[in-house]
């Protein structure tokens, strides 16, 4: 009987660690997270950071070298074409010359001072000249009247009585140059100590517009061709983003833009203008070097927000490169490869059940499902290494 009972004792520990093994080794359910398959639009995009720039920019430079007073004008103030005085000029008083340059100014002086005296000599000798052309003239027409001389004679004097003329009005414009030759070399005589502060050279508006930046605020001496200010008009903006080469080759001019992020609700229309030919590198916050081109867009005529905007305001644009109408979707987050294929796991009856795919265009947020799902389906999210075909699931 003790035997009996000791067998029994024995059978029923054997049976409870089974039971214990089993329920050990009993494959648990595997939390996962569930997206629907769903049925719509779908747009393709190039995603990048973008700035607002004003379209046309004018530099207004100083016209030539002197003081420049103090430009009043404060970024944002409106300016009127040939009316709105940007910034006034005082130009530079003469240079100083030295011994060499002095003696060379006084040199030409005389120089020029003796080629009007020869100029004015010359004049005075074809006026002469002239006289006595005119007297010729004269007394051969008398003798013309009286029919004592020919009519070949008296074509002659009338041929130098002419030329007795262009010679005077030639002495005339010699003296004119020689005497400009002579103030031309006077005026470099002139003291470096006269006062040019009187004259002030106005610089107006070239447009119409707004001060978009103030290059020179506080009186100082510049040099010609030194930038002042910067205009242009605010509301006549187009947007700037510099895309990776891969990218800028699949966009076209034409193409939709969204441009989001911009500090207002909802996403304001834009289009492709221009892909620049040329690229240029730029060092990313990785210290990674990229080839990077600049795409530039413009807003639509009726993205009224864009008024709220200006010049080199952050904004973020998305490209559109393609986008189709009623079409099955997946999230992304669903995928996997499974060796050259595509594949998703989807929920039914509690179990993950493989699922071979056909994928077709995609964005970062959904893909288009050509074959292997249907819309109302559901998939698993994020499916890890453990998760096998047929294994139990629970959405968390």
């Amino acid at each position: 009987m003790w035997r009996m009972f000791t067998n029994r004792r024995v059978l029923l520990s054997m049976a409870a660690v089974l039971a214990l093994l089993g329920v050990a080794l009993w494959p648990q359910a595997i939390g996962v997270d569930a997206g629907a398959v769903t049925r719509g639009p779908l747009a393709v995009t190039i995603d990048e950071e973008g700035e607002t720039r004003v379209h046309d920019r004018f530099v207004v430079s100083a016209p030539l070298s002197g003081r420049v007073e103090r430009i009043e004008l404060e970024p944002g103030d409106r300016v009127t074409r040939n009316k709105t005085v940007v910034a006034r000029l005082r130009p530079d008083a003469p240079a100083l010359l030295d011994a060499r340059a002095r003696a060379e100014a006084e040199a030409a002086v005389e120089s020029a001072r003796s080629g009007l005296g020869r100029a004015r000599a010359e004049e005075q000798r074809a006026r002469a000249a002239e006289d006595l052309a005119h007297a010729d003239l004269k007394r051969e027409r008398d003798l013309d009247r009286s029919g004592l001389t020919t009519r070949q004679s008296l074509d002659a004097k009338v041929a130098v009585a002419q030329i007795a003329e262009e010679a005077v009005r030639a002495a005339v414009f010699a003296v004119a140059a020689a005497s400009s030759e002579y103030e031309r070399a006077r005026a470099r005589l002139m003291p470096a100590t006269v006062d040019a502060g009187e004259r002030v050279l106005s610089v107006l508006a070239p447009v119409d517009g707004v001060v978009l930046r103030r290059l020179r605020e506080s009186e100082r001496v510049v040099v010609a061709g030194e930038p002042l200010v910067e205009l242009g008009d605010p509301t006549h903006l187009e947007v700037v983003s510099d895309l990776l080469s891969t990218d800028a080759v699949r966009i076209k001019p034409g193409m939709r833009v969204l441009v989001e992020q911009w500090g207002g609700d909802g996403a304001l229309e834009a289009r492709v203008r221009q892909v620049e030919p040329s690229g240029f590198t730029k060092v990313s916050a990785l210290g990674v070097e990229e080839q990077r081109v600049n795409v530039v867009m413009d807003f639509a005529p009726d993205a009224v927000a864009c008024r709220q905007l200006g010049d080199a305001f952050r904004v973020e644009v998305r490209v559109v490169v393609w986008e189709g109408g009623d079409l099955v979707k997946v999230p992304t987050s669903a995928l996997f490869r499974v060796r050259e294929r595509w594949a998703a796991y989807v929920l039914d009856d509690n179990r993950a059940h493989l699922a071979m795919l056909d994928i077709g265009q995609r964005n970062d947020e959904e893909a288009e499902v050509r074959a292997g799902l249907t819309a109302g389906q559901t998939v698993v999210l994020h499916p890890g290494d453990t998760l096998t075909d047929g294994a139990r699931i629970f959405v968390r």
